[in-house]
């Protein structure tokens, strides 16, 4: 059962949009969207306001402020607006709270039936209460690893309200393609520590698993795990539920089939955490999808990458919506 309020502070739940009393980064706007299930969610919108929308779907257990600024600044420099959300249990949207049976998240892990208090097409209803809510008609998702699948889930269930679709370190679902290292899957379901510093410790080791082997910069990653902590947002019973949410949601290898929304896929070539054959398995289950594979990335989107990734996240939505106007240096 959701409720509004954590452990950590965090403002309450609207009955409608209002501003947030907290600082906002610079050039972003910080909404409170109502969505499904009375959940509530927290929202930002940065960019030129009459620019294709992109909606940024993050990752598991990922809060919306985890995206490298830098990847912000190159999408908005490019005339995008652009949309990132705190999924549910998560961040400052709204929290379930209660402790995740790990005996049936093993379970569904092995395609056992289990109770889910929620699923992936549930989070991606939640996306389409923010597009409602900003009247936006049709939107270009981004997602990455989870969230690249809840951007699959929109694309599959709502595929009017997705003009493209970028896939990004993710999978179809279907359990031979895009599995983890036997220790990242173990780091991945470990016991999260409770303390600050133990906590930012723990998460820079597992980062060092999984980023991008050659380009790990630790001062980087440490510093955005500080933040996430002092945001208030940090979770760990949710990224319990949203591994569920994954576990459950199923193959959507043959529904990908269906999709006729301009689609691109990124992947690294050293992703620990969703092999490559994940992304190439979206590309190859996509009509026309297009395929980019970055020999020294990871399961993260390191500074020395970020241009290229803009470059090409730029191209697709800009092509997807080609009355739109083009900033100087854009393909």
């Amino acid at each position: 059962m959701p409720i509004g309020r954590s452990r950590q502070a965090r403002p309450p739940a609207a009955a409608g949009v209002t501003q947030l009393r907290v600082p906002a980064a610079e050039g972003v706007t910080q909404l409170r969207v109502p969505a499904t299930e009375g959940v509530t969610l927290d929202v930002g919108v940065t960019g030129p306001r009459d620019g294709p929308v992109l909606l940024l779907v993050s990752g598991l257990g990922s809060q919306r402020t985890d995206w490298p600024a830098e990847l912000l600044a190159g999408l908005v420099a490019a005339g995008l607006r652009v949309v990132t959300v705190d999924n549910r249990d998560v961040g400052r949207s709204t929290w379930w709270h209660g402790d995740v049976d790990r005996a049936a998240l093993a379970r569904a892990y092995r395609g056992g039936p289990v109770d889910a208090p929620y699923r992936l097409a549930d989070l991606a209803a939640d996306l389409v209460a923010v597009l409602d809510h900003l009247g936006v008609a049709a939107a270009h998702v981004l997602g990455q690893s989870m969230g690249g699948m809840i951007a699959q889930r929109l694309a599959i269930g709502w595929p009017e309200r997705v003009r493209s679709l970028t896939c990004v370190m993710s999978t179809t679902g279907d359990r031979e393609v895009g599995r983890p290292t036997p220790e990242v899957a173990r780091a991945t379901t470990a016991a999260s520590p409770t303390e600050r510093e133990a906590w930012i410790e723990a998460n820079v080791e597992r980062s060092r698993l999984t980023n991008s082997p050659t380009l790990f910069d630790e001062a980087r990653v440490r510093a955005r795990f500080a933040a996430a902590w002092d945001r208030g947002g940090v979770h760990p019973e949710g990224k319990q539920r949203q591994l569920l949410a994954i576990a459950v949601d199923g193959d959507r290898t043959a529904a990908l089939g269906s999709l006729t929304a301009p689609t691109l896929v990124i992947h690294g070539a050293r992703d620990p955490v969703v092999g490559v054959d994940g992304g190439r398995a979206i590309a190859a289950a996509v009509p026309h999808a297009r395929l980019l594979v970055l020999e020294e990335m990871g399961h993260d989107l390191p500074l020395p990458l970020l241009p290229t990734v803009v470059a090409a996240v730029a191209a697709q939505v800009l092509d997807a919506d080609p009355g739109s106007r083009r900033r100087p240096g854009v393909p």
